[in-house]
């Protein structure tokens, strides 16, 4: 099955397609006719793959988040849309290409190429600043420990470090059971460059890509940072952004902890193809009441770089 970024770039792609095979079928009907025209370049084209479901694929031994069970029951009660099937890693290629996607008009946008969703477990590589300071903070639930504060513009921050992800190995060390202060003094003791870090990403976050319509919208409502209400035959509602989640990144910025108006701020001021990272409304309000919420307005809110 072909995996597209929006449903925008599945019809163009359907076109250029349909636009080949008329092409092609000129080709050989000239061919036939002992003519040597030139052979028509292929539109975009990228692996094909099947959407994961989910199981431990994505999430290895996965059961709990902060503390959150995460059992079949619970996902089917509280987040039904999320009881079948998970979307894909989107890993960005080039030529428009997004692991298995085809993004004819959305591949070379820069937002999309920011808000890269893993759904899964990644390394990252940081290092210290000037000051030896890596700027992140993180805190110890139910024996996990999970970033609550990326300061702006620190390494962790360039090295893609998010609010919510959950740490589980430091240079080999598996900090499991760690608490707060544990996990500060070994990044504190840590070398200056070359710090492996595996992380878990936030569960059930997936990112949307919409495009503008002639009036500059894309469709959706949101207050608190929660998305509320969709137009209908909006760009929003075609692509699927569900009501009832919360919007962490704008074009792979994270937004996290902003008011209102200076998140309509970013989307406005934004490009035509805009993309938007939402995890559900039940994930994150546990988030929020598990994390120290003060600490939200110290966010680094640059763009992502993964």
């Amino acid at each position: 099955m072909a995996l597209y970024p929006s449903l925008e770039d599945m019809k163009v792609d359907q076109m250029m397609k349909a636009q080949l095979q008329s092409e092609y079928g000129e080709y050989t009907s000239q061919v036939n006719a002992n003519t040597t025209p030139s052979i028509p370049s292929a539109p975009i084209a990228g692996n094909r793959q099947d959407y994961d479901e989910f199981s431990g694929a994505l999430y290895p031994a996965l059961r709990d988040y902060m503390g959150l069970e995460l059992t079949a029951e619970m996902i089917e009660a509280n987040m039904p849309e999320y009881s079948v099937t998970i979307g894909q890693s989107m890993a960005v290629a080039t030529s428009g290409q997004i692991n298995g996607m085809i993004a004819p008009i959305s591949g070379d946008s820069l937002g999309l190429q920011r808000a890269q969703v893993t759904n899964g477990i990644r390394e990252l590589t940081l290092c210290k600043d000037k000051d030896g300071k890596i700027g992140l903070r993180v805190h110890s639930i139910n024996s996990g420990i999970f970033v609550c504060l990326v300061s702006p513009n620190s390494p962790a921050a360039l090295a893609g470090l998010r609010f919510g992800d959950q740490i589980l190995d430091i240079n080999g060390t598996s900090v499991a059971g760690f608490s707060m202060d544990q996990v500060h003094k070994l990044l504190k003791n840590a070398p200056v460059n070359g710090i492996k870090v595996i992380v878990r990403d936030r569960p059930f976050e997936r990112t949307v890509t919409m495009h503008r319509d002639s009036s500059g919208q894309i469709g959706f409502q949101f207050k608190e940072g929660k998305i509320i209400a969709l137009v209908k035959d909006s760009s929003a509602a075609r692509n699927g952004l569900l009501t009832d989640h919360q919007i962490l990144e704008i074009n792979g910025k994270n937004v996290v902890g902003l008011k209102d108006k200076d998140i309509a701020a970013e989307i406005s001021n934004g490009p035509a193809v805009i993309t938007i990272t939402v995890i559900p409304s039940y994930i994150y309000d546990h988030m929020i009441k598990k994390m120290s919420s003060s600490l939200l307005k110290l966010m680094d809110h640059s763009s992502a770089n993964f």
